[in-house]
């Protein structure tokens, strides 16, 4: 019992220490709270399994990412001339995963077992998400081993996509592709703070007494559309978390609009708390030691290429019809990684305007998910 809740402490007091030392270290503040987070979560859940963890991770990470959702949505400004690129990251980022699972077919997928199935699986799971893999395999009757086998490499590789990004990806994008202001300039919409300029120590007064007497009407509202959004998707079902993330953001944008809620300065630092908190613990769920890598390196090859690989097509795809960096990472770490990573993504390169395209491309990644999956698997059938 002592040590479960200690490890709820260290969950809900590691992001706090980290801001402090990124505010008064300079060499940790270049790296960013995300990334230390995700270094010390790795660490912590490699070197310490209390009887009660994966319970706590459950809930924690639930927890965290629809309390984040909204309150980012609130201080959300939408342009119309942003429209374009959002669809367009989305429709490339689709067909760059299914256009990297056809390659990787020709290059790894023919030589197992169950190619063709693999394939379907990962175009599910890269355009959708978990629930889509689970889908998928069921629909094929994949067997038990490679579900298990491609779930793990997934956890492990798409960490690593995820750290590579936040570490030097988002930079290195930045100076490929245009930035959002400049398109959004280009197609008359008006201009904002460039993404970058948004400190972690703006939340520095979060935990003040004063904090919840004065903001205390975003969290209700929050928790109201929490509540109002999971009862949505209980009654939907087995789309319980296509419902839910759809109407989290619906109903964010709407709240949105009040002016009173627009006015309350510390939404976004309060999100971004939760989403540090998230850090954190999605990154200790990942236990290295139950990863079998000699079992199935021919399956980790292919499902490495299509996560990298879909992201090299997709950003000279952006290149070429001059998509902005931003969207370009966040609808592609939408698909690769699900939704729930989107407002840690937005977090991570300082810029919550793309955090509605990444939710949006992620929805229908849900939605499309399963039939794209099956599509593919009939192409890889034939070839």
């Amino acid at each position: 019992m002592f040590q479960n809740i200690l490890l709820v402490l260290i969950y809900i007091l590691a992001p706090a220490g980290v801001l402090w030392l990124c505010r008064h270290v300079s060499w940790l503040g270049k790296i960013g709270p995300i990334l230390i987070l995700y270094i010390l979560g790795i660490i912590l859940g490699n070197l310490w399994h209390p009887s009660g963890m994966a319970g706590i991770q459950e809930v924690l990470s639930s927890a965290a990412v629809p309390m984040a959702i909204p309150l980012m949505l609130f201080g959300c400004t939408f342009r119309k001339g942003e429209t374009k690129s959002q669809v367009l990251a989305v429709v490339t980022g689709m067909l760059a995963v299914m256009a990297t699972v056809v390659a990787g077919f020709f290059i790894f997928g023919r030589k197992l077992p169950d190619g063709a199935m693999v394939g379907g699986m990962l175009t599910g799971v890269y355009t959708g998400g978990t629930v889509n893999l689970a889908a998928i395999k069921t629909m094929l009757g994949a067997p038990e081993e490679t579900f298990i086998l491609l779930n793990s490499y997934d956890m492990a590789v798409s960490f690593l996509y995820l750290t590579c990004l936040i570490a030097f990806g988002i930079k290195m994008l930045r100076r490929f592709l245009p930035s959002l202001d400049s398109l959004s300039a280009g197609n008359g919409g008006p201009s904002a703070a460039t993404p970058g300029t948004r400190l972690p120590g703006r939340s520095k007064g979060c935990f003040v007494a004063s904090y919840f007497r004065e903001e205390w009407l975003p969290l209700l509202i929050t928790a109201g559309i929490i509540a109002v959004s999971a009862g949505a998707g209980l009654l939907a079902g087995d789309w319980f978390m296509t419902v839910f993330i759809l109407m989290l953001t619906t109903l964010g944008i709407a709240a949105s609009f009040w002016p009173r809620l627009r006015k309350c300065s510390r939404n976004e630092p309060t999100a971004m708390y939760f989403i540090y908190i998230f850090s954190i613990v999605v990154a200790s769920m990942a236990d290295l030691t139950k990863l079998d890598f000699a079992g199935g390196m021919r399956l980790l090859g292919y499902l490495s290429f299509v996560i990298f690989g879909s992201l090299l097509l997709q950003v000279l795809l952006a290149k070429v019809l001059k998509i902005d960096a931003d969207t370009t990472v966040i609808c592609s770490v939408s698909f690769i990684c699900s939704p729930p990573f989107v407002p840690m993504m937005t977090t991570a390169m300082k810029n919550e305007r793309v955090l509605v395209a990444g939710l949006s491309a992620g929805i229908i990644g849900y939605a499309a998910g399963n039939y794209l999956g099956f599509l593919i698997y009939r192409l890889l059938l034939l070839l």
